[in-house]
């Protein structure tokens, strides 16, 4: 099955709150963003103790599990950006070809234990490392190579969208 890339430029979620899941990127505060983060990861759990965890809904449409192993990548990569833009002046961010590396990783054939554990250590260390950005760095800027531009804040609310969009996919809610 070939899963379509997904070539949308999300940033549009931070204007206007998301007509699939519901979430208001730009009404989370950022001192709200560890603990979505920690609740998200949380609910991760049950999905990967489904039986079948490795179905796919349809010829387009990624399975929980592989949802489960992005969530956990979004969250070691927003880690990243986070790191570079608290240690650096206005960088770069690295691209990023989210559907290659679901097939470069084979997402679908990892063990759901694994990923499930592997989620909520990348999401505690994120959620970690939002948690003690000062006020006064909050401000900082990076960008995509794109030329989408955040701060630290709306780059949390952007990256925040993701993981709970992503559980809206796989649990309906």
């Amino acid at each position: 099955m070939a899963i379509i890339a997904d070539v949308k430029d999300w940033t549009w979620v931070l204007e206007r709150p998301c007509p699939e899941c519901g979430f208001s990127a730009a009404e989370a505060a950022f001192d709200r963003i560890p603990g979505l983060v920690r609740e998200n990861a949380a609910r991760w759990e049950p999905v990967l103790l489904r039986s079948d965890v490795t179905r796919r809904p349809d010829d387009h449409t990624w399975s929980a599990l592989e949802y489960a192993a992005h969530v956990r990548d979004v969250f070691r990569i927003f880690d990243h950006r986070l790191a570079l833009m608290l240690a650096e002046d206005d960088p770069a961010f690295p691209s990023w070809d989210q559907d290659a590396t679901a097939v470069a990783e084979r997402y679908n054939e990892q063990e759901p234990a694994i990923v499930a554990r592997e989620l909520a250590e990348a999401a505690a260390s994120v959620a970690d490392a939002f948690a003690v950005v000062p006020p006064d760095r909050q401000g900082r800027t990076g960008r995509r190579g794109d030329g989408a531009r955040f701060t630290v804040i709306t780059m949390a609310q952007y990256f925040v969208h993701d993981p709970v969009h992503h559980l809206h996919d796989v649990a309906g809610d």
